[in-house]
């Protein structure tokens, strides 16, 4: 049977995004999996709204860090490599993608698309909102960062080294950039809706998720989902998914799509692995769920579709999960 995975939590977070307080979970396996998803979901809210922002005096403020342990599933003899069915296909992904993640100097990174954002490269304009996306936290206030990443490798948890790990390779990637760079949120929306405006789909779909859509209405969200959907692009996958989670719970203009629910916003991912996304143990998805949301694995050889199986997900819902990436991706539509 795999080791469980320890899951750090604690970080301040926007309000819904849940207590702070010590627990250590050893129930039923529902009440497991409903906890470990609502943590990945929670931690997704704080990469994508709160991240390691600063405070005025530059300051990171620190909550405690404590350590949620995943029991693992009962009666399951399912390794996890064996229960999932979303291996990782060749990606077919424009070559800047692929840079983006194997890049060591993201500062030089972004340099490299400057010709191609002048000439009005809608994916290369996306992949700079990506770059100041990934290196806000550490960009606003490099000290503080550092410092944060001190204490937390002084606090010697259990899941100390995983967040310490992820952590020192945003500050590595992220080293050139200055708080005179202004990689704050409000530069994040602005490079993405110049992104959105120029065509970019994954930026008009982060638009969506992060609730500055392009357009209003829900004959536009209903379009839009459509339009990701048909796209099979990983990354506007990726960056609807928020947005198809429990925010989009009781929606009438999605009633019929894979929504509404926090296993609904990991299917979305979990397609996008599966479409070609980089969801290894290094990607970008996995260092900014530890690094800023505080989700991390003990295990640093588990991708994010092994560590969503082997923590979120019992036994018994893994065919669930499944059936709602298999739609996703299937061609076939009931009713179209």
């Amino acid at each position: 049977m795999p080791k469980s995975n320890t899951l750090q939590t604690g970080f301040r977070a926007r309000p819904h995004a849940g207590p702070g307080t010590r627990a250590r979970v050893s129930v039923a396996v529902v009440a497991v999996s409903i906890l470990l998803v609502g943590l990945l979901v929670a931690g997704a809210a704080w990469v994508r709204g709160g991240r390691s922002a600063a405070v005025a005096d530059d300051t990171l403020q620190l909550g405690p860090v404590d350590a949620v342990v995943a029991e693992p599933s009962v009666g399951s003899d399912v390794a996890p490599s064996q229960a999932i069915s979303v291996a990782p296909v060749a990606t077919h992904a424009p070559r800047i993608r692929v840079d983006f993640e194997r890049s060591d100097d993201l500062f030089a990174y972004m340099q490299s698309l400057a010709p191609a954002v002048r000439d009005g490269d809608a994916d290369a304009m996306w992949m700079v909102s990506r770059v100041y996306d990934y290196c806000s936290g550490y960009a606003m206030a490099p000290t503080a960062f550092a410092r944060d990443t001190q204490v937390i490798r002084d606090m010697a948890m259990r899941g100390s080294p995983a967040m310490v790990a992820a952590r020192e390779r945003i500050s590595r990637r992220c080293a050139r950039f200055v708080p005179q760079d202004d990689l704050s949120p409000r530069m994040i929306v602005a490079k993405r809706v110049e992104a959105a405006e120029a065509g970019s789909l994954a930026a008009e779909a982060s638009l969506m998720a992060s609730g500055k859509p392009v357009k209003e209405g829900e004959a536009y969200v209903r379009d839009l989902v459509e339009r990701v959907r048909e796209s099979k692009d990983p990354d506007a996958y990726n960056a609807l998914s928020p947005e198809m989670g429990i925010n989009s719970s009781g929606r009438v203009a999605l009633a019929d799509e894979v929504s509404g629910t926090q296993f609904s916003e990991l299917a979305w991912q979990l397609a996008a692995c599966r479409l070609g996304l980089d969801c290894g143990p290094q990607s970008s998805l996995m260092t900014s769920y530890c690094a800023n949301g505080g989700i991390c694995s003990t295990d640093p050889t588990l991708d994010f579709p092994s560590f969503v199986y082997d923590a979120a997900i019992p036994r018994q819902g893994v065919d669930v999960v499944n059936a709602m990436v298999d739609s996703l991706l299937s061609e076939k539509r009931a009713g179209r």
